[in-house]
């Protein structure tokens, strides 16, 4: 093996595991779920994740952090998918997840985690859609599919970086939900891993991506919305 995969493979080892490990802290250990050890580990792992490509960037690529420059290249493209991607999941939603989803139930969760009124929703939805969501795709693309790639070459890595995306999604949904929706829900996410990767390969640049995952997580935060604030509620 090459110094590039071993370092690659390393990369991956840093920085893949600590999501899951956070989200099973906090919602799904007996011994932590709901304690301050089991929300500071969940808090670390998110740090962990912003700071491993930082770190990796300049001490082991020896280069300096920055954004690449906004283009027009693929921007199109991003929002087509998001649209049709957002779309998609509210007549999944329609269609199947009124019957699936208990609204009260999210509604007490929503009211419980602290965000059950409209102004803390949109704050929290904002947050999500906008600045999460170009946080991940500097995790999960940028840094997470270029090691993948390097490993598995390119339409390997758009699985595998997929795969690795999803993985603490799966355990954060079953804390929540049903195996219905967790699988739905899953394969959802598997979904979005998949298109946000090619568009890295194809586009070599994070912002395609990013208006995709914004569009969709619009869509995504609407449900949400309906659920805990609608007539179901």
């Amino acid at each position: 093996m090459s110094i590039d995969k071993k370092l690659s493979a390393l990369a991956l080892w840093l920085l893949v595991p600590l999501p899951t490990v956070g989200t099973l802290a906090a919602m799904m250990w007996p011994a932590t779920r709901g304690t301050v050890l089991g929300q500071g580990l969940y808090f670390f792992s998110k740090v962990w994740i912003l700071l491993v490509p930082l770190w990796w960037l300049m001490r082991v690529e020896r280069r300096k952090p920055g954004w690449p420059p906004l283009r027009r290249d693929g921007l199109g493209f991003g929002f087509a998918s998001g649209l049709v991607v957002g779309v998609s999941i509210w007549l999944v939603y329609v269609w199947i997840g009124k019957d699936w989803i208990d609204a009260a139930t999210v509604a007490e969760q929503a009211r419980a985690n602290g965000i059950g009124t409209p102004i803390r929703f949109l704050a929290l939805a904002g947050y999500l859609c906008f600045v999460n969501a170009l946080l991940e795709e500097y995790v999960w693309r940028w840094f997470v599919f270029r090691r993948c790639e390097t490993l598995w070459g390119s339409k390997a890595g758009v699985v595998t970086a997929g795969l690795f995306f999803t993985l603490h999604h799966v355990f954060a949904l079953a804390a929540q939900f049903d195996a219905r929706i967790t699988l739905l829900g899953s394969l959802g996410v598997f979904t979005g891993g998949l298109l946000w990767s090619w568009c890295y390969a194809r586009y070599r640049s994070v912002w395609p991506g990013y208006v995709s995952h914004v569009l969709v997580d619009i869509a995504i935060m609407i449900i949400g919305w309906q659920l805990i604030f609608g007539a179901g509620a």
